[in-house]
């Protein structure tokens, strides 16, 4: 028997994805992607439990790929830290501390664990940030609300999506699971905000339909070739954009490199950066990322 949080894998597709059951009905399973954000569902007989030595195994190789972007992502945060202090004393010793003006960012996630991962990350990575539940189907209705309350600078929009081809071509948001929803969201967001320099915007999930996110207002959306996106994309991204100053543009190239999907999964339009940085301040360690 299968029940609500067990952790399966598809015999048809070779026991390639890590899946979460989030709900069965009538022999068949709806499924969470444990690790990108990926829906599906399956038959019942197509699964199989994953426990002990074998979850160990694909739990080691996870936090594994996730350090290692941990650790690339905060080389590159050290490198325009160090670049942003030189730009601020104009080449010369200074010893008046400056202090930084942090992004707001609101991210909505039609995952309650993924959002949590996400919160948690963000929080390494010194951001500020409010996260909200919403189901993929409530974001276009609830997120003009929700930018009048927060004011964010950056707004994350994600969850699960799937592509199938038996719904449809490529091209047909009717073969996408959320990706519509994902695109009214977008349009409903910059019907507040509408420059993309003063709202920057992330929308999408697993194979979900990138040219509609973007045609729609986003600034970065997944996926260009319908793959399957990690979790923790959107947060890199927007850690990125947030510790760029505005003075410059942030190119596609290095917003991604430091994610664990790369272009194939990820894509986006040029966007300034963020950060701005003031004087004097006594400098406070507890908001570096270690």
């Amino acid at each position: 028997m299968f029940g609500k949080g067990d952790l399966v894998t598809r015999k048809s597709y070779q026991h390639d994805v890590l899946f979460r059951v989030q709900a069965v009905y009538a022999q068949r399973a709806i499924l969470y992607g444990e690790e990108i954000r990926l829906e599906a569902d399956a038959p019942i007989t197509d699964l199989t439990k994953v426990q002990g030595e074998d979850l160990k195994r694909r739990k080691k190789k996870l936090k594994e790929k996730e350090e290692y972007s941990f650790r690339l992502f905060r080389q590159d945060y050290q490198l325009m830290r160090k670049k942003r202090e030189y730009e601020f004393s104009s080449g010369y010793a200074n010893e008046t501390s400056y202090f930084q003006l942090p992004s707001r960012v609101l991210h909505l996630d039609g995952d309650r664990l993924y959002l949590k991962k996400c919160i948690d990350l963000y929080q390494q990575l010194g951001l500020q940030v409010h996260g909200a539940y919403v189901s993929e189907k409530e974001m276009p209705h609830q997120i003009g609300e929700l930018i009048d309350k927060v004011n964010p600078d950056i707004v994350v929009i994600t969850g699960h999506d799937a592509y199938s081809m038996n719904k449809g071509a490529k091209h047909d948001l009717r073969a996408y699971r959320h990706s519509r929803y994902f695109a009214e969201a977008v349009r409903e967001a910059r019907k507040k905000v509408p420059h993309l320099d003063q709202l920057v915007i992330f929308a999408g999930a697993c194979q979900s339909h990138f040219e509609s996110l973007i045609g729609a207002g986003s600034n970065f959306a997944s996926s260009p070739t319908r793959v399957n996106i990690h979790a923790l994309d959107p947060v890199y991204i927007v850690a990125k954009i947030s510790y760029t100053s505005f003075m410059e543009k942030v190119s596609v190239w290095d917003v991604l490199r430091n994610t664990l999907t790369g272009e194939k999964g990820l894509g986006g339009v040029e966007t300034r950066g963020l950060m701005r940085t003031g004087m004097p301040y006594h400098k406070d360690d507890d908001n570096e990322i270690e």
